[in-house]
């Protein structure tokens, strides 16, 4: 597994614990406000082998709880299962992004215990998703991948960034219903990476983002703004 971006340390990333989190290229989506655009559009350089990963990994024990594992998408990698069980195997927890287009492996990787934590992307409702990603999209893999999580007993997140110009009170409205009662629901609006794929895309207004919370609230009351 090659490392193409690495946090050594992170307080924020994985909710209740001093972690790292590391950045695989690849993705199969297109979101045009996507702000680590360099992972999906070019080949990007190997920062780390997962040789220096582990050996780094083993001068943090006590020290990190876990890892971070994001992307891009990191159920694209064909190496991901045997990456994620050799930090478990270094003792250390895993908090898993994901897109949700690979319910699969994402099954699979919770039957073997592979992640402590999930945190899956919710681009928008399923009618608006294929605009949102930039690619068809295939929904029925993203609602399989919710079911997944819902029933998985693990501790997990949802989270939608939101764009001018994509998110509405309608679409948030809709998109929450699919995950009704949901404990941990998160908005996060949109901020300029310097590096998009669509440089063209804008966040919202704290007025707007707070009437995309009133929204998302009606299915799923502790629905939170992040970041704000």
């Amino acid at each position: 597994m090659d490392i193409n971006g690495i946090q050594k340390l992170t307080l924020l990333d994985y909710p209740g614990h001093c972690a790292c989190t590391v950045f695989l290229a690849g993705c199969n989506l297109r979101c045009p406000f996507c702000h680590n655009s360099s992972l999906v559009l070019e080949k990007p350089e190997t920062v780390m082998t997962e040789e220096k990963f582990f050996s780094f990994l083993s001068t943090r024990k006590g020290l990190l709880d876990g890892v971070c594992v994001t992307g891009g998408e990191p159920l694209l990698r064909g190496d991901i299962i045997p990456f994620l069980s050799k930090i478990k195997e270094a003792g250390f927890k895993v908090k898993l992004d994901t897109n949700g287009f690979f319910p699969a492996k994402l099954k699979e990787i919770l039957r073997l215990g592979l992640a402590d934590y999930v945190a899956m992307d919710i681009k928008n409702s399923l009618p608006l998703y294929s605009l949102t990603c930039g690619v068809k999209a295939d929904t029925e893999k993203v609602r399989e991948s919710i079911e997944i999580l819902r029933n998985s007993g693990i501790d997990h997140e949802f989270r939608t960034t939101c764009v001018k110009g994509y998110h509405t009170e309608e679409s948030i409205k809709e998109l929450a219903s699919l995950i009704e009662g949901e404990e941990r629901y998160f908005l996060q609006n949109f901020v300029d990476s310097g590096a998009l794929i669509d440089p063209e895309c804008v966040g919202l207004s704290g007025e707007e983002m707070n009437l995309l919370l009133q929204a998302a609230k009606k299915f799923v009351p502790g629905a939170q703004l992040r970041g704000v």
